[in-house]
């Protein structure tokens, strides 16, 4: 192999001008023969003009390697820039260095190799990094070729002055007189970051969602940690997933550098990249070994997983096993400290602004990355082939900016004409109907279990699970668009990968909180984009919560948890909404209305079991716009007000009404379907999204005492509503004590003082009077827990069950 590399680079001059390499980077001779190779082929395919071309964007990738090292190192330890390669002095550095140095420079050969082979063949494809604490390898090859989103191209260039402020930036902590960061550079991939689609703060996710992510005539690729390897073990599945009819081509790498924060990684300590590549091929890959300090090898890597994932596609019924590149390198590669567990964040020995030893070897580390200007503008240019080719930059990747069209949404079904059924069906068929209106919108259904349990039929018969071998007589197809797997993680991600198409994820209340982190960081990047202008645009993903606490009476009090939608309802409410549909038209239209929005997730808490039709059509779509509704009496004129939050907290306040008017106290029903439209708004974007006080006081009198029942805790809930809250003397809460067991729903209402009766006696209460005025002895002895519970549990004399 080293004598057939030898022969090439004597035969062509402008093969040996690459293959020699440049500064610390070097080429393999098995990346040199894989190199040739793809070469020829992209020359042969009219995908490259010549072999010239090729070599010289090669060559050029090199040169923007070592440079975006040079700017990464820094990133982390300089305040000051010079073009002119000469060494830093001491008040040159930082006072207080900072930096996932080691990462950011493995990442920065994995990106550059990326940039390279769009070059090569003209094609830009998508990006995303799950290591987001890796950015600074992104944003130094960004600036350096010019691949900026506005606010980066306004205060960077590669001036010492501009690529200074660049630097000083970095991890400046500085603010704007409002609270937010006054520099657009982060520790993280953020809004400010040209083609960023995802944080990867949150070590893992880029892993479930990659696959999931490209369109089918798109193109992906992702670079993953093998630190967060070990993180979300769904990301071992993606081979279930990929099927040539309806996904992009996707090209995992994981970067291998074998560390963690402290330590080795477990990749290395079971084996390192053979046991890797033993893992892989079990569970569906096809691993493909890369040489991670080489941006040739990556662009190799690239173009070889497209190349076998087109060819396996070309053959019908073909079996194809997903490529998977493994970018083996030495964490921190290039600079002083490379191999060692201070590469993570600083790996010098010292701070060079105090310690002279340290700035030696800064000065020495830099230097052997040093590109000087003129040459570095010439491979700049090599590489920013886009106005030839008719592409467009990196920054405008197709995952960048999703804009998909409003969906076409029938009307819902007419279920208020008495009687009872479940919300849980009526979203079924709503989502259907839904996604035969727009047959151009990929699907995704998220399912960490059961369906059918969950009354999701229709959805599980039209869309089936997507399997590999479906079994016969089972709703099971090979491209089926529900992703099933029970590991929530793994299925919530399906659907928030899919921001190309229709999205459901369905889910047991109780262990909804696996999904917090994933939901979490995508609302929060999302809103990061709106406000730094560049609002996203995929549809609003419904997120289901069913078999919720109440129905979950039955099973023990594990099942029985309303944290994920406390913990929603805490974040900004123009972007998580969280909504309690209180039955079957309800459920219908706030499924409807949730996809009526853009960049955010509805949470949806569902009844499954049949409850009372509450609401007409034209009601719950009225409800699902303004997040509340009065259902009886006259808050204006009305001695309390009675405040639902959830469908069998609504039977339970309508039961009290009912106590409450037979003893000659006027009350009104308002139901509260959407609590975060009535909060106090927390910075203007969520000030636009709330209700204005005069809305709020048309509802909510504040001199009208008020007993809010909720289907929640009662504490998160008032302090996300203080707005509503008169103080203790007239206004009360009741919901979730964190009480439960094996019961029924009645049994689980009274245990946690949520009956018809504790509404009652809480009202007496607001309402300065005698409670023996509104419940019998024998009641006020079930509420105080001195008497029999049956006593409650039974339908009071007059009341319907």
């Amino acid at each position: 192999m080293l004598q057939l590399a030898d022969a090439h680079r004597q035969a062509d001059p402008a093969f040996a001008h690459w293959a020699a390499g440049y500064g610390v980077i070097r080429h393999d001779p098995l990346t040199q023969l894989r190199v040739r190779q793809m070469v020829e082929e992209l020359v042969a395919l009219g995908r490259t003009p010549d072999a010239g071309t090729a070599w010289q964007r090669l060559a050029a990738a090199d040169r923007v390697t070592s440079a975006g090292m040079w700017l990464v190192a820094h990133m982390t330890y300089s305040q000051r820039v010079r073009t002119d390669g000469a060494a830093l002095e001491f008040d040159d550095f930082k006072t207080t260095p900072e930096g996932h140095t080691g990462g950011s420079l493995n990442m920065v050969s994995a990106y550059a190799g990326y940039l390279l082979m769009d070059a090569l063949d003209g094609v830009t494809r998508a990006w995303m990094m799950g290591q987001g604490h890796c950015v600074a390898a992104i944003d130094a090859l960004n600036l350096l070729v010019g691949n900026m989103t506005d606010r980066h191209a306004e205060r960077y260039d590669l001036s010492d002055a501009g690529l200074s402020r660049f630097v000083g930036d970095f991890y400046a902590y500085t603010l704007n007189p409002d609270g937010t960061p006054a520099s657009p550079l982060g520790s993280h991939v953020n809004a400010h970051t040209a083609g960023g689609v995802m944080e990867g703060g949150y070590l893992g996710f880029a892993e479930l969602q990659y696959v999931h992510a490209p369109l089918k005539d798109e193109r992906l690729v992702a670079f993953l940690s093998d630190g967060a390897f070990e993180e979300q073990r769904g990301s071992d599945w993606a081979p279930r997933w990929w099927r040539a009819e309806d996904s992009g081509l996707v090209s995992p790498i994981i970067i291998l550098n074998g560390r963690r924060i402290e330590q080795r990684s477990q990749i290395t300590q079971q084996g390192g990249e053979r046991w890797l590549d033993r893992h892989l091929r079990l569970n569906g890959f096809d691993p493909i070994a890369l040489d991670g300090r080489d941006p040739a090898s990556i662009a190799w890597g690239i173009h070889v997983m497209e190349s076998r994932l087109q060819a396996g596609a070309a053959v019908p019924g073909s079996d194809v096993r997903l490529p998977y590149g493994i970018a083996e390198t030495i964490k921190g590669f290039g600079f002083p400290g490379a191999g060692t567990n201070a590469s993570h964040n600083l790996p010098l020995p010292g701070n060079p602004a105090r310690d002279a030893e340290a700035r030696t070897l800064f000065n020495e580390g830099t230097a052997a990355l040093f590109v000087a200007f003129p040459e570095l503008e010439e491979a700049i240019t090599a590489l920013n082939s886009h106005d030839v080719q008719q592409r467009v930059r990196e920054r405008d990747h197709a995952l960048a900016d999703r804009q998909v069209d409003t969906p076409r949404v029938p009307a819902i079904a007419d279920r208020s004409t008495g009687g009872e059924s479940s919300p849980m069906t009526a979203l079924d068929e709503q989502f259907v109907a839904i996604a035969e209106a727009n047959p151009g919108l990929r699907v995704r259904v998220g399912n960490p279990d059961e369906l059918r349990s969950n009354k999701l039929d229709r959805t599980l018969d039209a869309m089936k699970h997507r399997v590999h071998e479906p079994e016969p007589g089972v709703a099971e197809s090979a491209i089926g668009a529900v992703i099933t797997a029970l590991n929530e993680e793994a299925v919530v991600c399906a659907a928030l990968g899919n921001k190309g198409g229709l999205n459901l994820v369905v889910t047991y209340e109780a262990f909804a909180p696996k999904m917090l982190g994933a939901v979490r960081q995508e609302l929060i990047f999302a809103r990061h984009l709106a406000q730094a202008g560049r609002p996203p645009g995929w549809l609003g993903v419904p997120l289901v919560l069913t078999s919720h606490t109440w129905e979950n009476a039955k099973n023990e009090q594990s099942h029985q948890d309303p944290t994920m939608a406390e913990a929603l309802l805490g974040e900004m409410a123009d972007i998580s909404r969280v909504v309690f549909p209180p039955d079957a038209n309800g459920a219908a239209a706030a499924l409807a209305h949730a996809y009526a929005q853009r960049g955010t997730v509805t949470t949806l808490v569902v009844p499954k079991r049949p409850v009372p039709h509450e609401l007409t059509p034209q009601q719950a779509q009225s409800l699902a716009v303004t997040g509340a509704t009065c259902l009886a009496g006259d808050p204006a004129t009305a001695a309390i007000l009675l405040v639902a939050t959830g469908a069998y907290q609504l039977q339970e306040v309508r039961r009290a009404r009912a106590r409450l008017v037979e003893r000659n106290v006027s009350a009104a029903i308002l139901y509260l379907g959407e609590p975060g439209r009535f909060r106090t708004p927390r910075d203007p974007a969520e000030a636009r999204y709330v209700h204005p006080d005069s809305e709020v006081q048309a509802l909510f009198p504040l001199d009208r005492p008020r007993v809010f029942v909720t289907h929640t805790r009662p504490e998160p809930f008032l302090g996300a509503l203080r707005r509503l809250d008169t103080g203790p003397a007239t206004t009360a809460a009741l919901g979730f004590v964190n009480r439960g067991g094996t019961l029924d729903v009645p049994g689980l209402l009274f245990a946690n003082r949520s009956t018809w009766a504790h509404v009652v006696d809480t009202a007496a209460g607001v309402l300065g009077k005698s409670r023996d005025s509104l419940l019998s002895d024998a009641e006020l002895a079930a509420v105080d827990g001195r008497g029999d519970p049956a006593t409650i549990l039974r339908p009071a004399t007059g009341l319907a069950p």
